[in-house]
């Protein structure tokens, strides 16, 4: 009868463990599966973002210095099109409309223009926004759960691409949204990106992504 009973005590064990392993399995896939379903989905978004560019401390005691502070906000159409928004502490516009690459800096009353080249697919903005095949360029790592949010890492697989401008991304999921943005550049440097009052999939105006400058502003055509 002891027997017996140690026999089902086991087996509820082992069946619990192995309950547990599938469980985590699915939760340390969780941001990958998030990120995936969100790229194959989402036509057009908008919300806000708030932004900051950190230094981390180099002896480990003190604490990581903020370099800058931004906040704003995007819209995104896919394919290729999106406006990042800067609106404190300065006024600053970056506008691709699927052939180009605007940056309009108000305080400067000055326009530039480059093409949207194979580097701009590289950038978070056009992995989140644009039409890269993600896969094709980035292994997706599971970076676990942290801040409330499933995290998916993109590592390179061309890891001596110089046109990346970061060395390592991060993306927060939650509730099949990225609203958490991690990346670290070749200088040691941290922006750490959140994205809030997400709005999906809406109908969006004709002229969302068209700019005209100001009459008497300085327009640069870059290559």
């Amino acid at each position: 009868m002891l027997k017996a009973i140690q026999k089902k005590v086991m087996c509820w064990f082992t069946v619990c463990i192995i309950g547990l392993c599938a469980s985590s399995m699915v939760m340390a896939d969780e941001g990958i599966r998030q990120f995936k379903e969100f790229i194959a989905t989402v036509n057009n978004a908008e919300g806000e973002f708030t932004q900051q560019q950190i230094r981390p401390s180099k002896t480990g005691d003190a604490p990581p210095k903020v370099l800058r502070k931004s906040q704003g906000r995007f819209v995104f159409q896919r394919p290729g099109q999106f406006v990042w928004e800067t609106v404190k502490p300065f006024e600053q516009k970056i506008i691709a409309d699927g052939q180009r690459l605007l940056l309009w800096d108000k305080d400067l009353n000055q326009l530039t223009i480059r093409p949207a080249d194979k580097g701009l697919s590289a950038s978070p903005a056009a992995i989140l926004f644009g039409q890269v095949a993600v896969e094709e360029h980035f292994d997706l790592v599971s970076g676990g759960q942290k801040g409330g949010m499933f995290w998916v890492e993109l590592q390179p697989k061309n890891k001596n691409n110089r046109q990346l401008p970061y060395g390592r991304m991060g993306i927060g999921m939650s509730n099949g949204l990225p609203v958490g943005l991690e990346l670290h550049d070749n200088f040691g440097t941290i922006v750490l990106i959140n994205l809030s009052k997400i709005q999906i999939n809406k109908s969006l105006g004709a002229n969302v992504f068209k700019f005209t400058p100001p009459p008497g502003a300085d327009v640069l055509n870059a290559q």
